[in-house]
């Protein structure tokens, strides 16, 4: 049972040691591309594992630090899927002739176990544990174009301010066991009550929500993200800016909902004030740019708003709703950036929004692929993008949060302007005079990859169903434990298996 909680860590563990040690042994200038389809394989056995933990009894294991339940499998199936369609992507991106791939591929599978463990997570030390290897992985991968200036200022800048986000988090997580003489988030739920240093308590939810904060990319916790994403190389941002988000707003939802329930009145305010300044700030700055990555950076602020906004609901309705919008939110971004990484190459020689003008003549599937995933973006129906934001604003309107509805709102139609002009660029004759840039032919691999994204978003926009009836699990399973007699009671139950 024990080992059945952390079947899709185990395998991608072991994938990522194994090519780690094979890798050194292959000529230097034998290709790499092997590694990237093990990983491949690798992932889909780790999501078939994630599936397969469905039909588990919902349970903890090794000392109760690590639960499977309804929610952690949900963001198991999600963060694997991402990063499955991530690795598609970058297997034809990258240089054929770079020797030091396999130290990609498996960055990228051993990061991911870290975002496993983040959400199945129940002690916060391991929460902790899991947010390092998933932001060593990616502060290396950053900086993955060593010849790149940008790159690596983009690697040093992230791993600098990451080291400082984290850092908070970990005085956060001292304060609450100061405050409850436990990190483990059912029994804190329980002491918390009962403590006679409240003031810990109500310090440590706002350092824990300055560390998550910097993982979301949420304002003001912001600054690195437009660098880092114009820095790093694109098949790592369709990875950076879907996965890791995932993961951290899973441990945002099983914290908060689940430890600190007592003191909702205290951080309640704080998450109305972030969501509405995420929502405001990234599009406002957004509408400036033109970088298409920058651009897409601060709308990834902005979409940390919209979800933020169904953490003020505090219900079920609430948790279901920020879980939708996480995997509606991952499947089109990591669509979007996909066709990027292509059609901009590794080096990414098309940045601007003007070298994108007359993409439909030169790729017409490409540029629908990416026309369609920025309706998405914008909230067109029948795509994933409508429900998500449906959901999430239906959820704050059923709590009376009218306020924090309508500025979403607002900001939804602002940020439609920044995406109908990439839009209408997509589709424009290029400049005359310019240079016409060929689109390389896609491949096999990235075809697939679009196809998984696109089909994703569209299935989320028109049966939906299935998918907010998993979410909804979840959410029930989160917010039964996240009252304090549950929380009680389930550590009490937990404490015979120790």
């Amino acid at each position: 049972m024990h080992l059945a909680c952390i079947l899709p860590e185990v395998i991608l563990t072991l994938a990522g040691v194994l090519i780690m040690l094979v890798d050194p042994l292959l000529p230097r200038t034998a290709s790499r591309k092997p590694t990237g389809w093990f990983s491949v394989l690798a992932m889909v056995a780790a999501f078939a594992a994630s599936a397969w933990q469905l039909h588990l009894a919902p349970g903890t294991a090794y000392y109760g630090v690590v639960q499977t339940d309804a929610f952690s499998v949900f963001f198991h199936l999600l963060i694997c899927g991402t990063v499955l369609v991530a690795l598609l992507a970058a297997i034809d991106s990258v240089r054929p002739e770079a020797h030091d791939m396999g130290e990609f591929f498996a960055l990228i599978l051993l990061g991911t176990v870290g975002m496993l463990l983040m959400t199945s997570a129940v002690e916060l030390l391991l929460v902790f544990i899991g947010l390092e290897i998933s932001s060593i992985s990616t502060y290396i991968l950053a900086g993955f174009r060593r010849r790149s200036g940008k790159s690596i200022e983009a690697s040093i800048k992230y791993f600098l301010l990451g080291s400082f986000a984290t850092a908070f988090f970990l005085y956060g997580i001292a304060l609450t066991f100061g405050a409850t003489g436990t990190t483990r988030i059912a029994a804190i739920a329980a002491a918390l009550p009962h403590t006679t240093t409240p003031i810990l308590a109500w310090t440590a939810v706002g350092l824990i929500l300055i560390g998550l904060g910097f993982k979301v990319s949420a304002a003001p916790f912001h600054v690195w993200t437009p660098d880092v994403y114009e820095g790093a190389p694109s098949p790592v941002v369709a990875l950076m800016s879907t996965a890791p988000k995932a993961a951290a707003f899973a441990v945002l939802l099983r914290i908060f909902y689940g430890a600190y329930p007592s003191i909702q009145q205290h951080w309640w305010s704080l998450f109305w004030v972030l969501a509405a300044v995420s929502m405001t700030l990234g599009n406002l700055a957004a509408l400036r740019q033109q970088s298409v990555k920058r651009m897409l950076a601060y709308s990834s602020i902005a979409h940390a708003g919209y979800l933020l906004v169904a953490f003020t609901s505090f219900s079920l309705q609430g948790i279901a709703a920020a879980s939708f919008y996480a995997l509606c939110y991952v499947a089109m971004n990591v669509g979007i950036f996909a066709v990027i990484s292509h059609v901009g190459g590794y080096d990414d020689h098309l940045w601007s929004i003007t070298d994108y003008r007359g993409l439909a003549y030169r790729s017409p599937v490409l540029c629908g692929a990416m026309a369609f995933f920025l309706l998405s973006l914008i909230g067109i129906p029948f795509t994933g993008g409508f429900f998500a934001k449906f959901y999430v604003f239906s959820a704050a309107l059923q709590q009376g949060m009218f306020g924090l509805a309508i500025i979403g709102l607002i900001n939804s139609g602002i940020a439609a302007f920044y995406y109908l002009r990439l839009l209408t660029a997509l589709y424009s004759k290029p400049a005359q005079g310019s240079p016409v840039l060929a689109v390389p032919r896609m491949s096999i691999t990235l075809g697939l990859a679009i196809l998984l994204s696109a089909s994703a978003t569209l299935l989320l926009g028109v049966v939906p169903r299935s998918s907010l009836d998993l979410a909804q699990r979840g959410a029930g399973t989160l917010f039964q434990t996240g009252h304090p007699a549950q929380a009680a009671v389930q550590v009490v139950n937990d404490a015979p298996s120790q």
